[in-house]
């Protein structure tokens, strides 16, 4: 009954062009175009664009199976045609870094950008960075974008910027479940209908664009603000996850006991409600529940652009990536939010799908959004980048079991790393503090290994990756210090984590 019960939403929503199907592209974005360009070659010569970003997308995502219920109908029908890496990490556990080294190509401990500020261009090693869209429009593309790219900027970094279409609103009058430790750190069934989500507007403007024609390639960056909080979203994607029959997140109460103190602290969050707060106001299952459901509203939203590009004449010559820009924990680690160097706050949304691609395959090495960059590069056939630290996917995109020997490496201020391999995540500390857990039985990180001598060979090979730059915190770095008894590091819907 329950499953016919869903067919019939599913249906229901795809008939008013909730749910939708497909795709075709892959690539990124970023920043202003250089005034002189090449002449621009023919639009067929080379692939256009689309990026989708959406932000805070952990991996429960139906073809990730982050969790059971997920209903992520549009993302699941694009992963059929696409190359999923299932192993895909952030290089750092909050917005802002991590998308500046997503689309610089460097990492957090080469600039100094490890927290929500500075921004690209407020900083002295970013603010003359060639960013990846920049060097798109370098090079003869069109770039265009909306919605959340960069971390607050957009105006100015594109041919053609859209605007925010209104962030993360609409707000409800009062807090619906939490708010108490700050206003965007709520849930619940809000507004009444989807025309007043800014991620709806969002994907109209994007599907109005593949609607048009083009006298050259162009790059289409597409930013989602939802299931960042507040997870608040129409009351129908509720009716997808009926509250009593959620699930809750693996969980154990002793999961903290053999972290290291540094660890707990850097991963405490000031602004996030803590979890003992949520579970004494039962409010998990409900928490849970409205971040399902923002997936399954922002899932829509992607599938109207996908469905957009595949009736577009631009079907058969666009590259599509999905990306999000880090995970998110719902109480797993006794945390909400992100912030820490733990599977769950570092693993990320990636997918990829080239003109050429049929036939969807999943890839489990090791790679970093930070590979996006050179990727584009050789797919775009776009001349090289001095500097970029990430390395190219296409022999992943060619063979998603090729050779692989590199990890991925997600940094949370300075020298604090985790490495993480095919089979082991391996985190160190500033102190010196470790941890150490394989993934092949310990999916969910319960069991630190670092410290049992057994694993001596284990560590030692995996800190070998360490950066060897470790960059101070750029001049203007703010929100760095989330340890308990600190401020919030979260003080304006811009600075939102």
């Amino acid at each position: 009954m329950r499953m016919a019960m869903l067919m019939w939403l599913i249906t229901g929503l795809a008939s008013i062009g909730d749910v939708s199907v497909r795709a075709r592209c892959a690539a990124d974005d970023t920043d202003a175009p250089s005034a002189a360009r090449p002449e621009p070659q023919r639009p067929e010569s080379r692939p256009n664009v689309l990026m989708i970003a959406v932000d805070d997308l952990n991996d429960w995502v139906g073809c990730l199976g982050g969790h059971p219920q997920s209903v992520t109908p549009n993302l699941d029908a694009f992963a059929q045609r696409s190359v999923v890496f299932t192993n895909a990490h952030c290089q750092a556990p909050i917005c802002n870094p991590s998308r500046i080294s997503l689309l610089t190509g460097t990492r957090p401990s080469t600039t100094g950008v490890y927290y929500l500020g500075p921004l690209l261009r407020q900083c002295d090693s970013t603010k003359d960075a060639v960013t990846l869209p920049q060097h798109f429009a370098r090079h003869g593309y069109h770039t265009m974008a909306a919605g959340k790219i960069f971390h607050v900027e957009g105006k100015g970094e594109f041919d053609l910027y859209a605007g925010n279409m209104g962030g993360m609103g609409p707000r409800p009058p009062k807090p619906i479940s939490g708010g108490h430790s700050h206003p965007l750190w709520d849930w619940g069934a809000f507004p009444d209908g989807d025309e007043l989500m800014p991620d709806t507007k969002i994907a109209a403007w994007a599907s109005e664009q593949l609607a048009k024609s083009y006298d050259q390639p162009f790059f289409l960056a597409c930013g989602f603000y939802r299931p960042h909080v507040p997870m608040t979203v129409p009351h129908k994607w509720f009716d997808l996850h009926p509250l009593d029959q959620v699930q809750l997140p693996a969980y154990t109460e002793t999961d903290l006991d053999d972290v290291p103190a540094y660890g707990q602290d850097l991963s405490y969050s000031a602004v996030a409600p803590r979890h003992s707060w949520i579970v004494e106001h039962d409010e998990w299952r409900h928490a849970v529940q409205s971040y399902l459901a923002s997936v399954s509203f922002v899932d829509a939203q992607v599938g109207k652009v996908l469905d957009a590009l595949r009736t577009s004449a631009h079907a058969d010559n666009t590259m599509v990536v999905i990306w999000s820009d880090h995970g998110l924990h719902l109480g797993t680690k006794q945390r909400w939010g992100k912030r820490s160097l733990w599977e769950d706050s570092t693993r990320v949304v990636l997918m990829m799908h080239r003109p050429e691609d049929t036939v969807g395959t999943k890839c489990n090495r090791p790679v970093e959004l930070l590979d996006l960059f050179p990727t584009f590069n050789d797919l775009c056939q776009l001349p090289p980048v001095t500097g970029l630290e990430g390395r190219s996917l296409t022999p992943l995109l060619d063979d998603a079991n090729a050779a692989w020997p590199w990890p991925a490496i997600t940094s949370f201020g300075q020298q604090n790393h985790a490495v993480r391999t095919q089979n082991w995540r391996y985190i160190r500390y500033v102190d010196g503090s470790e941890e150490l857990y394989d993934h092949r039985v310990d999916p969910h990180e319960w069991t630190n290994l670092a410290a049992r001598p057994e694993y001596r060979g284990v560590v030692r090979e995996h800190r070998r990756w360490l950066p060897q730059v470790n960059q101070p915190m750029a001049p203007g770095s703010v929100h760095a210090d989330a340890r308990p008894g600190s401020a919030a590091d979260i003080d304006s819907d811009d600075a939102a984590q």
